[in-house]
């Protein structure tokens, strides 16, 4: 799934040719999962004052979960090779004890009115975009045992477990965000509030279609609706329909221009290969950005776009930026670990991303670890990557349990360092899910490791099609070419993921070096 999912609250205009004032793909039938109380009531089995205590569940305080988080991962990093495969449903469930450790049920006086209500809100959607995410959840709780019947809060309440599960790594917070969503919804069906959050949530699990549904129900109710809008975007471009996601970025950009329309506009328009519209919307959106979390969020986001493109010291300027802005963001702490290490800052990479996973263990920092690990080649390295590799698995099994679709994650990861069959699998299964750039490739690269470099070929040549300026893409292309027979175009290829980010992944672009070294060669003794 792509990165760009943040909610901010500056608008700013943005000036952008062939606009659309209508979208033709809006879904209008959208009775056909309403949500009821009756239904939810009978779903949850448990009255207000139980819905509360159900849904509002809060660790006890951060450091404590944190530390256990922390010892979970050195625990089994220090586990021996030959117990790994034994202990990795113990990993598993350590990781899940430590993101739900000192959870408590609150309660709330009974609530016996039968009409739902909406107070003066005691924690606004704003407060919850704030630096302090976890401040403005514990108010809210607090709001909703006084005023169980407030749709509104529950609608936020239920955004902002979303919101925390992404910046925190934290998927057990997805079933709280449903429960809250659905208490919502049964105390009023059509609040387009709740609708949108049932739409970002099933895009925070990468269930798209859901999302899709949940984001034109919402749409139907309050066209105007930004969260909405974007989900709807993020969608559509996660389910690989490229054209209808930009005619809903115009569309979005037309009602509620701002921050979060923004930077989906601009990586619907990166995914097309036009990188200069790109950079320039990503830059209107930093300068319309006046919250920490925005100002954090958008410089990442330019950052991650220099980084793709082999600007390395401007990605880090941006990284920077996003870390003056908010310390602990965690795409910036990653982003700024993986541009260090293509700069050659191999000991401050490794560092960095030695804090990034020791809090927030998710499948990209941890093989990115990994990889160091192996390039770095010191007594002990080859250990430390094959722990940070299993972890992944780890993850994948605890997202699942979560109900959250990990394929791609699992596909991705497996091919380079895991179970290859597996990676195959789950690479086939995200396919025939979605057919987006990114899954393109990673099933090319799963059957091209499973020696299937024929039935490769199409799809990485798909992964590539639309104008992507992805190095890994190309890389993998130009393996799979070379596999092939095709000297001429694995060349082209290599050279181009070479020459477009030399540092896209340390194993990458030295088997890309040497592979082009092979076919010189082969060339010239021709």
């Amino acid at each position: 799934m792509s990165p760009r999912t943040n909610d901010g609250e500056p608008e700013r205009e943005l000036p952008a040719s062939g606009r659309r004032s209508e979208d033709t793909d809006m879904v209008t039938d959208a009775d056909s999962d309403a949500v009821t109380e009756t239904d939810a009531d009978a779903d949850a089995g448990q009255d207000a004052e139980a819905a509360v205590a159900a849904a509002t569940d809060e660790p006890v305080a951060d450091e404590p979960v944190t530390n256990v988080r922390v010892a979970a991962v050195r625990r089994f990093a220090a586990a021996g090779r030959r117990r790994r495969m034994v202990e990795l449903g113990a990993c598993a469930a350590m990781l899940a004890v430590a993101l739900t450790a000192g959870a408590i049920a609150v309660g709330a006086a009974h609530e016996t009115r039968n009409t739902p209500v909406v107070t003066a809100a005691a924690v606004t959607p704003g407060l919850l975009a704030s630096a302090d995410l976890g401040e403005g959840i514990t108010a809210l709780q607090a709001h909703l045992r006084a005023q169980p019947r407030d749709f509104g809060g529950w609608a936020t309440l239920g955004l902002a477990y979303v919101e925390q599960a992404r910046t925190n790594g934290d998927p057990s917070r997805y079933p709280q965000a449903e429960r809250a969503l659905k208490r919502s919804l049964a105390l009023r069906p059509d609040n387009d509030q709740a609708l949108a959050g049932r739409a970002a949530l099933a895009a925070a699990r990468h269930d798209f279609p859901n999302a899709l549904k949940y984001a034109d129900r919402a749409l139907k109710e309050n066209p105007y609706s930004e969260r909405a809008l974007c989900s709807r975007i993020d969608a559509l471009v996660e389910l690989g329909r490229y054209d209808d996601a930009a005619r809903a970025a115009d569309l979005a950009d037309e009602r509620r221009p701002g921050v979060p329309v923004f930077t989906r506009y601009a990586y619907v328009r990166e995914l097309r290969g036009d990188v200069t519209t790109a950079r320039r919307v990503l830059d209107q959106a930093l300068d319309a950005s006046t919250t920490p979390g925005d100002i954090a969020y958008v410089a990442t986001q330019i950052g991650q776009l220099a980084w793709n493109q082999g600007d390395y010291e401007d990605a880090l300027t941006h990284y920077a930026r996003a870390l003056a802005a908010d310390e602990n963001y965690l795409p910036a702490l990653e982003g700024r670990a993986r541009a260090q290490a293509a700069s050659g800052r191999r000991t401050e990479a490794l560092t960095g991303l030695e804090n990034v996973v020791a809090r927030f263990p998710l499948p990209g920092p941890l093989v990115e670890l990994g990889e160091l690990y192996e390039a770095r080649g010191a007594e002990g390295d080859r250990a430390k990557a094959d722990d940070q590799y299993t972890l992944v698995d780890a993850w994948t099994a605890l997202a699942r349990a979560n109900g959250v679709n990990a394929d791609l994650d699992t596909a991705l990861a497996a091919a380079d360092h895991g179970d290859r069959t597996a990676a195959l699998r789950a690479a086939r299964a995200e396919w025939d899910r979605r057919q987006t750039v990114h899954t393109a490739d990673a099933l090319a690269w799963a059957l091209h490791v499973n020696g299937k470099d024929a039935e490769a070929l199409p799809y990485a040549r798909r992964a590539t099609a639309t104008g992507y300026r992805n190095a890994s893409f190309l890389y993998h292309r130009g393996m799979i070419e070379r596999a092939t027979g095709n000297a001429k175009d694995a060349r082209t290829h290599l050279t181009a993921a070479l020459k477009l980010n030399p540092g896209f992944s340390p194993p990458g672009a030295r088997a890309a070096r040497t592979a082009l070294k092979s076919l010189k060669a082969s060339e010239a003794a021709q």
